[in-house]
């Protein structure tokens, strides 16, 4: 009976790793299965006396193998495993809801591509509006996700006035427009900080999207959260007013002073924030968050099919094969929100950029950096290596927009940026007519 069972022992441990897996599963199922009701027999009576064992799901589950899970078990998404704050908690965030200003050098497929929508759905959108190929800065782009990823409708602000809307029909889209026939009006609204920011800025006037703009285009400057009673704000709104409502806003420029110190955030004709002298206020960022690059061992793929389970498991990142002990580099400034071990994910650190980017890097040897502590573009924050649910030394790399991940190689980045030429003329222009009109109260 040994000579068996070390025969059996030997012929599991030479199968490949997957199929050690498989059948190790269908054991303990099947064992499972055949005590889940078991027949027990009473000698007294002539019947038997069924006795049902009820297991907890929880138990259950104790019983499958850990090899039976996710290889690629990734660590919370960021709503889950970011610390909240009183603005993440009061700023109404629409959770499948994407929108984006056209740049120089967009295309809509740069744009949505970077989102995981396929290029077949770009393409039936073209076939539909011909013009969406023609994108001009300054227009803003509004796309809405169904829960697997799916685009479901688009909205292209060709200008103050219309709007054209394509939604999802059958095979493809169907398009209508809209036409604005409110009138623009500018509104100077200003207050003093009591308590959160967010709450002060609804006692002046502002609504929650027009709060979001603005935390939005300060956000390289300052914290909204370290604010002190005292300090005072002046924000210039334009307002398409229809039948006395305010039907769409658009933040014109905005003054924040605190600590004895302004911070101006003034909007360009291409959609932008610039200070006065017209200098971006973006913190660029690096593509790759390594000193060299490195080979891509696998890619971004919001619908990957596990190849063990066969279920959708998210691939939400880019793979890098890198030897064990490289350093790992912050792509961009922030704040450290994340340093620590997360299962399959095992060391991983999240950075904060801003209130719109965050960067994540998992599977490393050794972490460099705490939460809260603050990092400079290309400073050290860890080592990589091969912790947690991992098949081979690399670096998982990630970075979420707007909490939406998106494709790293792809994703279109912050960059250090400022005006020219013609451009900074037109726009000191605007500086000299909007300053004067942030007066603080």
């Amino acid at each position: 009976m040994q000579q068996i069972a070390r025969a059996v022992a030997m012929a599991f441990n030479t199968l490949p790793r997957t199929h050690r897996i498989m059948l190790g599963s269908l054991t303990v199922v099947t064992l499972a299965v055949s005590v889940w009701r078991p027949y027990v027999y009473h000698p007294v009576s002539n019947s038997p006396i069924v006795k049902t064992v009820e297991l907890e799901k929880n138990q259950l589950r104790t019983l499958l193998p850990e090899a039976s899970e996710p290889i690629d078990q990734a660590p919370p998404t960021p709503e889950e495993d970011v610390p909240k704050d009183e603005i993440d908690e009061d700023v109404p965030n629409e959770t499948g809801t994407h929108d984006y200003v056209v740049s120089s050098g967009d295309t809509l497929s740069s744009v949505l591509n970077q989102y995981g929508i396929d290029m077949g759905v770009i393409s039936q959108l073209v076939k539909v509006d011909n013009d969406l190929r023609n994108l001009r800065v300054g227009q803003q782009l509004s796309w809405t996700l169904t829960d697997d990823g799916q685009l479901q409708r688009l909205s292209w602000e060709t200008s103050r006035r219309e709007t054209r809307i394509y939604d999802r029909f059958g095979d493809g889209f169907k398009s209508s427009s809209e036409i604005q026939k409110g009138e623009w009006q500018n509104s100077v609204l200003a207050g003093t900080v009591n308590g959160s920011f967010v709450s002060s800025a609804r006692q002046a006037g502002l609504s929650g999207g027009e709060i979001s703009a603005v935390i939005k285009a300060l956000q390289w400057q300052l914290d909204f959260r370290k604010l002190r009673k005292g300090d005072r704000f002046s924000v210039l709104m334009s307002r398409e007013m229809l039948d006395g409502k305010s039907e769409q806003s658009h933040l014109a420029g905005v003054r924040l002073q605190s600590g004895g110190k302004d911070y101006y955030a003034i909007r360009a004709e291409d959609g932008k924030f610039y200070d006065r002298s017209g200098s971006g206020l973006a913190r660029g960022f690096m593509r790759f968050p390594t000193v060299k690059q490195y080979r891509v061992s696998s890619n971004f793929n919001p619908r990957r099919v596990n190849p063990v389970t066969g279920r959708v498991a998210p691939h939400r990142g880019v793979d890098f094969a890198v030897p064990i002990g490289t350093p790992v580099l912050a792509v961009g400034d922030g704040e450290v929100i994340v340093a620590k071990r997360s299962g399959g994910a095992g060391n991983y650190i999240a950075v904060r950029h801003g209130r719109q980017y965050m960067t994540r890097y998992m599977h490393l040897k050794k972490l460099l950096v705490k939460p809260g502590q603050k990092v400079k573009r290309g400073d050290r924050i860890g080592l990589t290596g091969n912790t947690g649910r991992s098949t081979g030394p690399h670096l998982h790399y990630e970075i979420w927009i707007n909490n939406q991940a998106v494709n790293p190689l792809t994703a279109k980045l912050p960059r250090m940026e400022g005006l020219t030429g013609k451009d900074r003329s037109d726009y000191l222009a605007r500086v000299r007519e909007v300053t004067p009109k942030l007066k603080l109260q």
